[in-house]
């Protein structure tokens, strides 16, 4: 079973997310991460994972245009992702930099890609997905990992 940790990460803050993201959904027993960059994915990732967790740094309070793209050159597997368990996270600069409605245009494509969408766990903070403000600091990590292990869980359980 694998779960797709894809991100597009300009400064490395995402990517730093992403990475602690994918070690949350490799404590999952026979769960493995696939970490991918938006510049390095495939379709036959996608359809050989069991799961999707996209993240994106906050660009103008929805997800950067890297990041759709892979969405909109993948529409054509779309009724393949049918019933596989997606999540998101975020980074922005801000505190209120909009990280919420980036997570929220993430979640909006995996419902329309037909994914069972999942946010974050209530030991997390219960809410859209993962994310932090700069670099994440350890209990930002701990939120992301949680949200790793919760797809990569749930994903099993369907599977």
């Amino acid at each position: 079973m694998q779960i797709l940790v894809l991100y597009y990460s300009k400064g490395g803050n995402t990517r730093k997310l992403a990475e602690n993201i994918a070690e949350g959904v490799e404590q999952a027993e026979g769960v493995k991460a696939l970490l991918k960059r938006t510049d390095e994915v495939t379709e036959e990732d996608f359809l050989a994972c069991d799961g999707v967790i996209a993240g994106s740094p906050v660009y103008f309070g929805v997800m950067a245009s890297e990041l759709k793209k892979v969405f909109d050159d993948f529409v054509g597997v779309r009724k393949r992702m049918e019933g596989k368990v997606g999540g998101a996270f975020a980074t922005s600069a801000d505190p209120s930099g909009g990280k919420e409605t980036t997570m929220m245009s993430i979640i909006q494509v995996l419902l329309i890609y037909g994914m069972i969408v999942v946010g974050d766990p209530i030991s997390a903070t219960g809410h859209y997905g993962a994310s932090c403000v700069g670099a994440p600091d350890q209990k930002a990590g701990e939120k992301g990992a949680k949200l790793g292990r919760r797809v990569a869980e749930l994903a099993k359980r369907l599977g």
